[in-house]
C-alpha cells in the first residue's frame, strides 16, 4: 500500500458504501451443523450490562473498563470502583432479550438493532440505542415486517437499511427487506429467481450455473439463493459474488422488476433494486461463511471464516474495478470465524470470534497500509470471549453488542474508547495496493 502519514483522529468514521451483497449455497446447512456454538438451550444468561472505558490512556494503548448494572454479581461484590460504575448510565426501554447473530446499524448517533436470537427463540423486533445518551428505546414499526431471523445482513443506504437473507431454525431466507429509519416502515422487495437466456438483454449465450442455484440449465439466476452467515459485501457459503444496485432505491415505487424489455410483476415490486451475479477473475477464496468483509476504497477485504470443518486464517482482497481476487501473504495470521471487523482509519479492528478451538476475547488490528497484522496493547477488562456479536464505530468509540460463548447468550454492551489513541500517527490518505 502507498500512504501519506499525518496525525489522525481514530474517531473519524469512513463513509459507508453499500454495494455487492452476499451470496452462498445450500451447503450452508452442513456448515451450521458443525459450526462452533450452534443453537442450544442455555443453562443461564449473563446479566445485562454496559461496559465503558473510564480513563484516557497513553497514545500507545487503548483501553477497556467495566460498568455494570447494580443487579450484576460484580457490582454487588464491589469489584469495580464506584466512580467507574457511575461514569455511564443506561436507561430507557431496555431490550427484554439477549442478542446473538443480530445486526446493529448506525444511523447518525442511533444504533438500530434488528433480529437475532437467544435461548428463548428468534426475533423480528427493532431496538434503538442512542450512542450519545446510552438510551434504549423500542420504536413501533409499520409495513411488511420480516419474519424472525438470525445471521442476516444489514447494509445502510442513505437512511434506509437493506436486510438480506438470514434464517429461522432449518429455514434459510432469500428475501430482501428495506427498513426506512425515518418513517420506521418496512418494505419487502419482490424479485424473480431466474430467467431464460433469451430474456437477457446483454447476451444470447447460455450461462453456466452452480447446480445449487438452478435445476434447469436453460435458466440463469436473477436473485441469490437462500443463505445465512454471509456478509453484505462478499459471497459466502460458496464463492460466488452478487451485487445489488441500490442507486434507484425507492420503497414507495410500485414498479415491477424488469429485464430485457420484460417485466416480472405479481403481488410485489422491486423498490428500484436489482440483483446481478458477477464473475470474478483469479483464484477465489474457498467456500465459506462466518467471515467478515470490509470495503476500503475499491478493495474488498475478506478475513477468515469457516467451511464448517476448518477455521480459516487467510485474508483476501477483491479489486472491484477488475474483479480480481488476491490472497495476501501474511507472516503472522489469526484463525477467526464469527468475529467482527470494523475499519478505524487505516486499521481494521477485529474483535472476538472463534479460532476453531475456543471463543476469543482479543482485539486484533490489521494495518491497511502494509496489509499486515500488528501488535497493539488494549488495556482494561475486555468483553468475555464471544462470537455472534455486532460492532459499530461511533464518535471515537467501538461499541460491541451481545454475542454468544457456546453456552450463554449475552445482552450486554461494551465500549472500547479510542480517544487515548487519538494522536497516534495514522495514514489519513492511503491506497490499498494488491
Amino acid at each position: 500500500a502507498t500512504a501519506s502519514t499525518s496525525t489522525f483522529n481514530v474517531g473519524g468514521q469512513p463513509t459507508a458504501t453499500a454495494n455487492a451483497p452476499a451470496a452462498g449455497s445450500t451447503s450452508t446447512s452442513a456448515l451450521t451443523q458443525t459450526m462452533p456454538g450452534t443453537p442450544r438451550t442455555a443453562s443461564s444468561r449473563k446479566p445485562s450490562s454496559l461496559r465503558h472505558t473510564s480513563t484516557v490512556v497513553p497514545a500507545e494503548s487503548i483501553s477497556f473498563s467495566i460498568k455494570r448494572r447494580a443487579s450484576s454479581p460484580s457490582a454487588r461484590e464491589g469489584k469495580y470502583p464506584p466512580k467507574t460504575q457511575q461514569r455511564l448510565q443506561i436507561h430507557g426501554t431496555l431490550p427484554m432479550r439477549a442478542f446473538r447473530a443480530h445486526t446493529v446499524t448506525l444511523v447518525d448517533h442511533v444504533a438500530w438493532l434488528f433480529g437475532g436470537c437467544d435461548d428463548k427463540g428468534r426475533w423480528k423486533d427493532v431496538y434503538c440505542f442512542d450512542t450519545d445518551t446510552t438510551h434504549w428505546f423500542h420504536p413501533d414499526t409499520l409495513g411488511d415486517v420480516p419474519p424472525p431471523c438470525r445471521a442476516h445482513t444489514a447494509t445502510l443506504v442513505d437512511r434506509k437499511i437493506v436486510i438480506f437473507g438470514g434464517g429461522q431454525g432449518p429455514a434459510y431466507y432469500d428475501s430482501t427487506y428495506i427498513f426506512d429509519t425515518t418513517t420506521r416502515s418496512w418494505f419487502c422487495a419482490f424479485f424473480p429467481h431466474s430467467q431464460s437466456p433469451s430474456q437477457d438483454p446483454e447476451s444470447n449465450a447460455e450461462v453456466q450455473l452452480p447446480a445449487s442455484q438452478s435445476q434447469n440449465p436453460s435458466e440463469r439466476p436473477l436473485h441469490p439463493a437462500p443463505r445465512r452467515a454471509h456478509t453484505s459485501e462478499m459471497a459466502s457459503a460458496l464463492n460466488d459474488l452478487w451485487t445489488i444496485d441500490v442507486s434507484r432505491l425507492d420503497p414507495t415505487s410500485q414498479s415491477t422488476y424488469s429485464s430485457g424489455g420484460g417485466s416480472f410483476g405479481g403481488s410485489g415490486a422491486s423498490g428500484g433494486l436489482r440483483w446481478s451475479l458477477f464473475e470474478t477473475q483469479g483464484e477465489p477464496p474457498v467456500p465459506r461463511g462466518c467471515h467478515t468483509a470490509n470495503l476500503v476504497g475499491n478493495i474488498m477485504i475478506v478475513v477468515g471464516g469457516s467451511d464448517g470443518r476448518e477455521c480459516f486464517s487467510d485474508v483476501w482482497c477483491l479489486h472491484l474495478d477488475t474483479l480480481v481476487w488476491t490472497r495476501l501473504n501474511l507472516p503472522l495470521s489469526h484463525r477467526r470465524l464469527l468475529h467482527t471487523s470494523t475499519q478505524v482509519g487505516s486499521c481494521l479492528f477485529i474483535v472476538g470470534g472463534h479460532d476453531g478451538g475456543a471463543y476469543r476475547d482479543e482485539v486484533v488490528l490489521f494495518n491497511l497500509v502494509n496489509l499486515q497484522y500488528e501488535p497493539r496493547t488494549v488495556k482494561g477488562k475486555p468483553p468475555s470471549a464471544r462470537g455472534y456479536h455486532a460492532t459499530i464505530l461511533a464518535d471515537s468509540r467501538l461499541f460491541v453488542f451481545g454475542g454468544f460463548n457456546g453456552h450463554d447468550v449475552f445482552d450486554d454492551v461494551h465500549v472500547l474508547d479510542l480517544a487515548g489513541a487519538a494522536y497516534l500517527p495514522q495514514a489519513m490518505s492511503f491506497r490499498v495496493d494488491v
